[in-house]
């Protein structure tokens, strides 16, 4: 299955991301703006063309100055990210560990990875939900458990070798509120969407950092940013990995000076996986649109694929509405979250556990 091009429309039809998009490209790209500047100033036809339209000039000229400010931005948000280095991937070598990788999202990340002829180790408590091609290797994991994380890390070292990528993208959830949360369900939320992280860390990034070469890629979420009822342990789970994330950024480049080790997140929105089948997305309007698993899943291939530091937000838009809420007035900010409150009201998400939270049946799925 080919990557969509950046190019087409994507999955999900026109939305303010397709929007966003065309007015990128055009009206605040400085390879449009600035040519039609310069033949209004330097040729005959375009001084006849400014003089009458005195008004159209001035607005050319304020498109050009926030479209380069735009990619003076971009600019330093990739050097800085990156630490002001460059690396080289070669992917006939790199060895990728992808968590929750039997199904979903994962499964879609597995397999773009694995037609690339890339080598991808599968941690996962459940059997791969597809026929296994040559270079995917599947290693049955616990990933509630750090004992588990541990003896299968050193499986796939010693079958494998030492992983230069990984993709932390198994999460959970049970779609309760905070009083009917039971111990065992945050034990299972944080283990998995938040503490695995640190384990799955401890074991592959040493290699890592002794190469001073490879890459972290955190799945969170755009609940890490904003929260609802009924979802609060998930949100408080994703707020703590995005926050992993920050600090392992800043952790590699200073403590351990490997700052050509890179770092991703992605904080993506409502997907359309069973994780989170009966979610309420009828009212979410524009910014807040639901995604296809395979959009969040080629977004994260291409960053892995760039082998640069990034922070991805889908939908794109999520960036002027999600990521900044915080900084509203707080009856803005309290009123948006309680509006939420019908989202999980007829939540049914499919409900995979490791075996060490429970007992399960021969699909992966929790019998309660």
């Amino acid at each position: 299955m080919p990557i969509r091009s950046d190019w087409m429309l994507q999955r999900e039809g026109i939305t303010i991301d397709t929007i966003g998009r065309l007015i990128g490209r055009t009206l605040l790209n400085p390879a449009v703006t600035l040519p039609l500047l310069l033949a209004a100033k330097y040729t005959v036809k375009g001084q006849t063309l400014a003089g009458e339209h005195g008004r159209a000039l001035t607005n050319l000229k304020t498109l050009l100055c926030f479209g380069l400010a735009r990619y003076v931005s971009k600019f330093l948000d990739s050097a800085v990210t990156n630490n002001w280095t460059n690396d080289q991937y070669d992917w006939n070598k790199e060895i990728v560990v992808v968590t929750g990788g039997s199904d979903g999202i994962g499964a879609i990340v597995v397999k773009l990875l694995a037609e690339r002829g890339i080598k991808v180790a599968v941690l996962d408590v459940q059997p791969l939900k597809y026929e296994a091609p040559p270079t995917v290797h599947f290693f049955q994991c616990d990933l509630s458990s750090s004992s588990s994380i541990a003896s299968t890390a050193t499986s796939v070292r010693s079958t494998l070798g030492d992983p230069t990528v990984l993709i932390n993208n198994a999460g959970c959830a049970r779609g309760k509120t905070i009083l009917s949360t039971t111990e065992k369900d945050l034990h299972l939320t944080f283990n998995v969407n938040t503490l695995s992280h640190y384990f799955l860390a401890q074991a592959f990034l040493p290699a890592m950092i002794a190469a001073n070469h490879g890459l972290v890629l955190t799945v969170a979420s755009t609940a890490a940013y904003l929260t609802a009822p009924q979802m609060v342990d998930y949100a408080a789970s994703k707020a703590a990995a995005l926050a992993f994330h920050e600090g392992l950024s800043a952790e590699l480049a200073t403590v351990y000076n490997a700052k050509k080790v890179r770092t991703v997140v992605m904080c993506q929105g409502y997907t359309r996986t069973p994780l989170f089948k009966g979610f309420d997305d009828s009212d979410r309007r524009g910014v807040a649109y639901a995604l296809e698993p395979e959009t969040v899943a080629e977004e994260i291939v291409k960053a892995v694929l760039r082998g640069r530091s990034a922070h991805l937000m889908l939908p794109a838009a999520s960036w002027w509405v999600v990521q900044p809420h915080r900084g509203w007035p707080l009856w803005m900010q309290y009123g948006l979250r309680k509006r939420l409150v019908k989202l999980m009201k007829g939540w049914d998400g499919r409900q995979v556990v490791q075996p060490s939270e429970g007992k399960i049946d021969e699909s992966g799925v929790l019998v309660e």
